[in-house]
């Protein structure tokens, strides 16, 4: 099973990976956490280029193929060897969120995304996306309440996380393999919910 997080920065999706990861250990599953941009050695290197504030004249076009070969890598060197290995796979972001985040937050072509998201994953979808969702004035609240340095992808404004999340939105209205989560209910309850819906559908497969 293949099961990815999105969400806008600050939404808590990197930590219910993580707990959901836990959880299905204790359940005996062999489970890969993964993120994006990231994961291989190659792609470790092109997230430290994605993310350094010093890159703030990156182009967005430059940015987007970075996304994809950091993805592309990915995808052939760890995600499906472990998903022919019957390995459950949690992927902390995948294409999705370069739909949201270039596409929606920045105005590349939709269509353009499209094609190079289907390209660098060669057509491999989730089976499950959770959207962990929170509102703007939350993500506000978040930003001034951490202490941790901001990266480049971090040092967006209000506007361009108001766009990421409408996208990530209305990207989850036309994919029925996503689940909308309430951001702002306790770490403990958004956790219970994404391993029932995650519990639930392994069932579901040993029945088939």
């Amino acid at each position: 099973m293949f099961i990815t997080f999105e969400g806008v920065d600050y939404s808590g999706k990197s930590t219910q990976a993580r707990m959901l990861s836990e959880k299905l250990k204790k359940d005996g599953y062999e489970v890969l956490v993964l993120r994006e941009p990231g994961g291989t050695e190659i792609g470790e290197k092109i997230r430290q280029i994605l993310l350094d504030s010093k890159n703030s004249n990156l182009t967005d076009a430059a940015e987007l193929f970075l996304f994809s070969a950091s993805r592309s890598q990915l995808v052939e060197q760890v995600i499906k060897p472990a998903l022919r290995n019957g390995n459950i796979v949690i992927c902390d972001r995948f294409f999705d969120s370069t739909t949201a985040y270039q596409g929606y937050g920045r105005g590349v072509p939709i269509e353009v995304i499209n094609i190079l998201n289907g390209f660098a994953t060669n057509g491999l979808l989730p089976d499950i996306t959770f959207l962990i969702d929170i509102p703007i004035l939350e993500i506000e609240k978040r930003m001034r309440l951490s202490n941790a340095s901001k990266d480049r992808m971090e040092s967006n404004d209000n506007g361009f996380y108001r766009r990421v999340r409408e996208g990530f939105l209305e990207i989850a209205k036309l994919e029925r393999r996503f689940r909308i989560i309430d951001g702002l209910k306790t770490m403990e309850e958004i956790n219970e919910l994404i391993y029932n819906e995650v519990t639930k559908n392994l069932n579901l497969r040993r029945t088939v």
